[in-house]
């Protein structure tokens, strides 16, 4: 390596370590919002419609403590998303061509829309459906559901937050392509193995049931055919952006 190199790669590196460094003084201040937020959002999932009926225990004294801290990291975490979008942005930005730069910068409120909509999804439409199902094939075997605490709210973040990340899926994929990273024809040429991603994806979440497995799977395979398009037209702008500064750098030659 050169001296020319080194110097770049400690550029490099100090540079990364400012943003992180931006990321973690922002992530205290979240972090004091969540503790802010996190009792009145602990109250409204102990209420929710479907959790009427549910008596939470505590089998360990700690078990409270556990969930209360958790929450208030998670909202830390969804409330420093955009500074993270942000500094990962500014990080990358001195290798993109200009246009790419104003659009993908115009990508952070689009991440929050939509992880915000996945986590809706989620909490709203499968959590409520999950514990019918459960409820009822406990009522059908003739067995009475005890549920900690720490049970049920891992059950909520382990449904609701991957879908507010599954919801990413074409931002990010458009995101790669505009880096060049990423082509259309890989996604097409790989459909196969990502459904079958997908659907182990959807396993995981699921409870044994083939409905609520379908209503998992089916808006995660809509969001891969959508990033594909996407894709598409990602990658029209990049090549056309490369072309672009190919003309330029031989005229300006």
């Amino acid at each position: 390596m050169t001296d020319s190199e080194k110097k770049e790669f400690t550029e490099h590196l100090e540079e990364l370590r400012k943003r992180l460094l931006i990321v973690m003084y922002f992530f205290v201040g979240a972090l004091i919002i969540g503790f802010l937020l996190s009792k009145p959002l602990i109250y409204q999932m102990q209420n929710a419609p479907w959790a009427e009926s549910i008596q939470m225990h505590a089998f360990q004294v700690t078990d409270p403590l556990k969930i209360y801290l958790l929450v208030i990291v998670i909202i830390g975490l969804v409330v420093v998303l955009p500074v993270i979008m942000y500094q990962l942005w500014a990080f990358v930005a001195p290798g993109l061509y200009g246009n790419e730069r104003k659009l993908t910068m115009s990508y952070i409120p689009i991440v929050m829309i939509l992880m915000l909509i996945g986590m809706a999804f989620g909490y709203f439409v499968l959590v409520p459906y999950i514990i019918q199902f459960t409820f009822e094939l406990s009522e059908d075997m003739g067995i009475e559901t005890t549920i900690g605490i720490n049970q049920y709210f891992g059950f909520l973040f382990r449904t609701v937050l991957p879908f507010g990340v599954i919801f990413q899926m074409p931002i990010l994929v458009l995101f790669l392509t505009q880096l060049g990273l990423l082509t259309p024809m890989f996604l097409q040429k790989n459909r196969k193995y990502a459904y079958f991603i997908l659907l182990v994806i959807a396993a995981l979440i699921a409870p044994p049931d083939l409905m609520t497995h379908i209503m998992l799977t089916i808006p995660m395979i809509v969001l891969y055919e959508i990033s594909i398009y996407i894709s598409k037209i990602g990658y029209r702008r990049h090549l056309k952006a490369e072309q672009k500064a190919i003309e330029e750098s031989l005229d300006s030659d």
